[in-house]
């Protein structure tokens, strides 16, 4: 795939947040590793009034080498990009439900069993931070240590994947499972799974890919 692919396919994934509903306006933001650099969403700019033109590439190291003003988040999507190699896009949102529960600063246990498409037995929730510093970055770095997915403190939340296409479909089922953690906490206290169940469904998953 060639930059000007990858321009496309950022914004189409950065629009399809919002016709999800899971950003709004000009909130949460979205990149993508354009060989040994990235492409990142643009500050402040209403998603409807975005183009390919408008997404700005940055290398590595944090420079600007075409384009505007970066995202204010870009630190933490370069440093997921360099400590990450197997990871290829990062997308952000303020969806209703994970942050409802970021706000609570709760990490989301083992509450239903597609938890473990997060990549452990729960979802991980950081510590507050100002965001667009570089300790958001860092408390989120380790939040996402052998994890997909993680909720940012009174904030949002922070998907990850392979691809664009992989990171949004980690965005949609985390917040599904948010809005059913939430809903549980309406009723009582969830059961939770325990640690031999998500080993077994883990192991159900890497037998279902080979099959797939």
């Amino acid at each position: 795939m060639n930059e000007k692919q990858r321009r496309t396919e950022l914004l189409n994934a950065t629009c399809h947040l919002v016709e999800l509903g899971l950003n709004r306006g000009a909130s949460g933001n979205a990149s993508v590793r354009d060989g040994d650099g990235m492409l990142i969403t643009p500050s402040a700019l209403l998603v409807s009034e975005m183009t390919t033109d408008s997404l700005v590439r940055m290398d590595l190291q944090g420079m600007v080498l075409q384009g505007g003003k970066p995202s204010s988040e870009w630190r933490f999507h370069r440093d997921i990009l360099v400590s990450r190699p197997e990871i290829n896009a990062v997308i952000h949102t303020h969806s209703t439900f994970a942050t409802t529960i970021a706000c609570l600063r709760r990490d989301v246990p083992a509450v239903h069993y597609m938890i473990a498409l997060a990549g452990g037995d729960s979802i991980r929730c950081t510590p507050y931070s100002v965001f667009g510093e570089q300790e958001l970055s860092d408390h989120a770095l380790e939040a996402l240590q052998g994890r997909k997915v993680c909720l940012l403190g009174n904030h949002g939340m922070i998907a990850l994947g392979k691809d664009l296409e992989d990171a949004l479909a980690v965005a949609v089922e985390v917040e599904f499972l948010c809005e059913i953690y939430w809903r549980t906490l309406q009723i009582g206290e969830p059961h939770i799974l325990t640690s031999q169940q998500m080993h077994d469904v883990k192991q159900k998953f890497v037998e279902y890919k080979k099959r797939s």
